[in-house]
């Protein structure tokens, strides 16, 4: 049962009427190849993956019925391009978001979650880590040997905490989003709130009905002000801080996108506006000072 009736606009409709993909004796080809696809889609946070960088062996003795889902599940998390995608370049907070986000399909509760993995993978290494969220009584209870892993933090359900639902929206943004093309990249995004043993706030993926998602980066932004020669508050007499996302940042690599926020008076709004879309941006917000 869903916990909100803002389904489509937080970007979780299609998880709704779903049901979870489960792996059954005697399954057909067709059957089998979903739920590979599923596992992958999951596991790999939606990020596209080549042809050659599937796990074939792996696949082939899945299909053959001498493993089960959870096995798979267990090789493609340990794997080289597990590893590529998501744990060689990243912070070790944000591996173990991620990790709870792949396995788990829900976000860290509180700080000790974190802890416990980070304590964990120093002593016994990155295999003792994957295992622990497979073996756990949570992955059995909810997946156990068949079902595919998926996003649970979306509905109500017994032992799921209530501000799971809302820390999971920090790291889910939306069912097309990819989690290697998001606005804030390899920083940890729960990391501030859980120290502070703080509820997240509900930020609805980019690009839905009620507009583009305005996330701020970790160390936050600082506006700058432009005002030419028209005086600190221009002709009009009025400022506004506006907050832009998606824009290319100066340098090197030119693909870099970042947010901004800037504060300009009245008569400077119209052109500001047309560089930021010949950049590729959105504007987030337009305030008033």
């Amino acid at each position: 049962m869903a916990i909100t009736t803002a389904a489509s606009r937080l970007g979780t409709e299609p998880f709704i009427d779903s049901a979870p993909l489960e792996l059954r004796p005697n399954a057909t080809k067709e059957e089998i190849q979903r739920v590979i696809s599923a596992v992958y889609r999951q596991l790999l946070g939606n990020d596209y993956i080549l042809a050659a960088d599937r796990l074939i062996s792996a696949e082939s003795i899945l299909r053959d019925g001498k493993i089960t889902v959870q096995e798979f599940v267990r090789q493609v998390a340990k794997s080289e391009l597990y590893k590529k995608k998501f744990f060689y370049d990243n912070f070790q907070t944000r591996v173990i978001e991620l990790n709870y986000k792949h396995l788990l399909g829900r976000a860290p509760y509180d700080e000790s979650d974190v802890v416990y993995h980070l304590d964990l993978y120093q002593n016994k290494g990155y295999d003792a880590d994957i295992d622990s969220y497979i073996d756990s009584p949570e992955y059995q209870a909810n997946f156990g040997e068949n079902i595919v892993p998926y996003y649970r933090g979306f509905q109500t359900q017994t032992g799921q905490k209530t501000v799971g639902f809302s820390r999971i929206f920090q790291l889910y943004r939306g069912y097309a989003s990819s989690d290697r093309s998001q606005l804030k990249g390899k920083s940890s995004r729960l990391a501030s709130e859980l120290g502070r043993n703080a509820a997240s706030a509900v930020i609805p993926p980019s690009g839905g009905p009620s507009g583009f998602a305005y996330v701020a980066p970790t160390k936050g932004v600082t506006p700058n002000s432009t005002f030419g020669g028209a005086g600190t508050f221009g002709k009009e007499g009025r400022l506004y801080r506006i907050e832009v996302a998606g824009v290319f940042g100066a340098g090197y690599p030119k693909t870099r996108r970042v947010n901004q926020a800037v504060i300009l008076p009245y008569e400077e709004l119209s052109s500001y506006f047309q560089r930021v879309v010949k950049q590729g941006g959105k504007i987030a917000s337009v305030k008033p000072l």
